[in-house]
């Protein structure tokens, strides 16, 4: 890729904080999004002095209305052309469906689905507009089936997924290229926050997010629309749409219940 300018969301921490260096080391100047201001401030600093790229810090809670408005405002202002948009920000929630909480239910639809569409919206009219352009949407292995246990979260993924594919078929005469990550189980901060830790899934192994990031990298130069990190999760993924569905829903029950 040539020099590009890449906004990142959720870039303090797991895959997008891998992103960033990614980008960076490549000599690509980046958009850091994320809550944590002082993390974004300190991993700035740290890309800049590192690879000699400009780093540029927007702290926003994409879980609030009106956040990716305003952070797409404060890129405009700045007079950054976004060249590139990773939409990594997402957590998720386990628990049966009755026991969890609402508003961490709906605060995960803003920040999976509402804002990763607002977003896309936003940079990608611009794209349109310049015949080029690129969007990564960070979505899951978690996309592909229903997922009991954690019933919104995989919804979430399988929206971003089918969202993704769409927009790579719209935007693909525009010169526009639109791709799906779906990741399976990553050593992340994602397993302790949706609260995964001893879930047969996490304890079964996971992939780190270096290993997820490098392939993802890889693809993305490749023009490849859903990216599937890992041969483990191509086969599962591939396997699922020969399995009936009620089956699919038991298998992944079981695979998400605690040891």
């Amino acid at each position: 890729m040539n020099n590009k300018t890449v906004l990142i969301t959720g870039a303090s921490s797991g895959i997008g904080l891998s992103f960033s260096h990614k980008f960076a080391q490549d000599g690509h100047d980046v958009v850091l999004v994320a809550r944590s201001k002082d993390k974004l401030l300190s991993l700035a600093e740290e890309l800049e002095g590192k690879y000699s790229v400009k780093a540029h810090v927007i702290d926003g809670d994409l879980a609030k209305t009106g956040a990716s408005n305003s952070i797409y405002e404060q890129v405009t202002a700045k007079g950054i052309e976004v060249d590139t948009l990773i939409n990594n920000a997402g957590f998720g929630l386990f628990g049966e469906f009755e026991q969890t909480e609402i508003s961490k239910e709906v605060d995960m639809i803003q920040v999976n689905i509402t804002a990763l569409t607002e977003l896309s919206k936003y940079f990608g009219k611009e794209m349109v507009k310049r015949k080029q352009g690129q969007i990564l949407n960070v979505a899951s292995t978690a996309a592909f089936q229903p997922g009991p246990l954690m019933a919104v979260y995989y919804a979430t993924k399988a929206y971003v997924l089918s969202f993704s594919e769409a927009l790579a078929n719209e935007w693909e005469s525009h010169g526009v290229e639109v791709m799906a990550l779906c990741p399976g189980a990553t050593s992340t901060g994602f397993k302790d926050a949706a609260d995964l830790q001893q879930s047969k899934l996490f304890q079964s192994g996971v992939m780190t997010v270096e290993e997820v990031v490098d392939e993802a990298y890889k693809k993305m130069t490749q023009k490849k629309v859903v990216i599937i990190p890992g041969a483990k999760n191509r086969l599962l993924a591939g396997s699922i749409r020969f399995l009936p569905r009620r089956m699919v829903t038991k298998f992944v029950r079981k695979v998400q219940e605690r040891i």
